[in-house]
């Protein structure tokens, strides 16, 4: 039995890994997202992330491609009590679709409970911030939804730690729903802009971290360790030059060191320190294959010794 968390003060409860959907509708098609998901389940998780948005960057794709599978398969499997859907709104989706006012949540949610084929969203996330909409508008539509049991939790995404500050203040002020969870960058490469400026307002007023590019854009699995490995993956052509330096190649080595102590994977030791670092819920990771999926899987059991996060501290500090 995996233990679960919360998701901040919903009463949510997750196991401490999401399976990212960013690659249902590019890197995966519908058969082998299903196949994946089935597994996911059986694996004993339950949190699944998405957004409307994804995957509009694919040539011929308009967004809701990720919803819409994932919709797909509870239609065809009936396991949406076995899940916690977690999306987001705000990204642009099209002319005139776009930010946080009211009236474009009211529309956004409804497509999205389309594709998704529910009745109900878990956590709806506001993707952007949109500093163009006053915040008690905001959070005033997302209460809207809370209270007609389309949406049980909001959370916040690429928000910098005063405006969620300021968005949780407003919910207190005005009685309105709060945001529980936020969905930061971060992980063993990317570490600054987490844990100094948004992991003290977190820590602070108990919202849940979910973790995003928690494995680098695959660059912590070790797969890319020089320049033409970048070709290996569609990501890895557009993300991997950021990662491969004298810094990325260090937090390498010391994943090595510490998966070959304890005879599991750079993926799995680099999810096992986030899950070991404070405040973090539970860091979000994507799978194009069962191996990967497994692998993934296996990082959750993995409980890393005080000298094994010392090392990995050690060799990634807090620069960015």
């Amino acid at each position: 039995m995996i233990p679960t968390r919360s998701l901040g003060r919903s009463g949510i409860q997750v196991a401490p890994l999401a399976f990212g959907g960013n690659v249902f509708g590019w890197t995966l098609d519908e058969a082998q997202s299903f196949r994946l998901l089935d597994a996911w389940v059986d694996a004993g998780f339950n949190l699944i992330d998405t957004a409307d948005v994804y995957s509009s960057w694919v040539p011929g794709n308009q967004g809701g491609e990720s919803e819409t599978i994932i919709g797909n398969w509870l239609k065809a499997t009936g396991k949406r009590d076995r899940v916690v859907i977690a999306t987001k709104v705000g990204k642009p989706m099209g002319p005139g679709k776009q930010g946080l006012r009211p009236e474009y949540i009211r529309q956004a949610v409804e497509a999205s409970l389309k594709r998704l084929r529910t009745d109900h969203i878990d956590l709806y996330q506001s993707h952007d911030d949109d500093a163009d909409t006053p915040m008690a508008d905001t959070l005033g539509a997302f209460a809207d939804l809370i209270r007609e049991g389309k949406v049980r939790a909001i959370g916040a995404s690429n928000h910098s730690g005063a405006r969620l500050q300021e968005a949780l203040d407003t919910s207190r002020r005005l009685g309105l729903p709060r945001y529980e969870t936020l969905q930061p960058l971060y992980n063993l490469y990317d570490r600054q802009g987490f844990e100094s400026d948004l992991l003290p307002v977190c820590q602070e007023n108990g919202v849940g971290v979910l973790t995003f590019y928690a494995l680098a854009a695959g660059f912590l699995s070790g797969k890319y360790r020089k320049p033409e490995d970048a070709s290996k993956s569609a990501r890895g052509k557009s993300t991997i030059a950021k990662y491969l330096n004298p810094r990325g190649l260090a937090i390498l080595d010391a994943l090595d060191e510490v998966a070959a102590r304890h005879a599991s994977t750079p993926a799995q030791v680099a999810i096992a320190w986030q899950l070991g670092m404070p405040g973090v819920t539970a860091p979000i990771a994507s799978a194009t294959s069962l191996d990967q999926l497994k692998d993934l899987v296996a990082a959750v059991s993995l409980k890393l010794e005080e000298a094994d996060m010392k090392r990995l501290n050690t060799s990634s500090g807090s620069g960015t």
